[in-house]
């Protein structure tokens, strides 16, 4: 899959871990891909806003914001992991224990983390671009897909001139029930709309969506 030997294949291990199938085995203590993951979603944030700043020099800051955001929000990156072959290789106990609605996204992240600490930016940038996004992702058409709620407000709010603040908070799961997040959307300090997910980015999607609906029935 990777196309280069790996060096650190306890990194590799630990980004196959989600921290709701460790916590559903009852093992807090063990490592997990959180870490990973976090990394790795900064790290293709770079590499798509690089990727597309090159390949589309006609396209503005606004038009390629949306794209970045398309590309790495959840259900896209879970459909590029079924792509890639990701599920194949997250163990069979894994899969069972974790009850993630975007197992196999966040996989993802974590797996480009571990590429970036074992191999640097460079390797992590030529394996999600040349294995991934040059085969399964055509910029042109997701352009024209379903809209990013998050990116349209906030430019939106920037041609009014009106300050956007998201409050995200994690809530504490019970029983077997994995984290969900709550979003709140403040513009100029109002609070214009609320969601829930089960990641923060999607939390935030659904505020944006409601802020959204409430600024254009004025």
């Amino acid at each position: 899959m990777l196309g280069f030997l790996p060096g650190k294949i306890s990194l590799y291990r630990e980004a196959f871990l989600p921290k709701s199938a460790m916590r559903l085995q009852d093992q807090p203590g063990r490592f997990n891909n959180e870490r990973l993951e976090y990394l790795g979603d900064a790290i293709l944030d770079a590499i798509v806003a690089d990727y597309l700043f090159r390949k589309f020099p006609e396209f503005d800051e606004g038009l390629m914001s949306q794209l970045r955001a398309r590309i790495v929000k959840r259900k896209t990156l879970d459909y590029l992991a079924v792509q890639v072959g990701i599920p194949d290789l997250i163990p069979a106990t894994v899969l069972a224990a974790s009850n993630s609605k975007h197992l196999f996204g966040n996989t993802l992240e974590a797996f480009i983390g571990a590429i970036y600490i074992d191999r640097g930016y460079r390797m992590a940038r030529r394996f999600f671009i040349r294995r991934i996004l040059n085969k399964y992702v055509d910029p042109e058409k997701l352009v024209k897909k379903d809209p990013d709620y998050k990116s349209r407000i906030i430019e939106w709010a920037q041609k009014k001139r009106i300050e956007v603040l998201f409050n995200t908070l994690e809530e504490q799961p019970t029983g077997l029930k994995s984290p969900s997040f709550v979003a709140t959307i403040y513009l100029n300090q109002e609070k214009k709309g609320t969601g829930r997910g089960s990641s923060k980015k999607e939390a935030e999607q659904q505020a944006a969506r409601e802020a959204l609906s409430k600024v254009r029935s004025r």
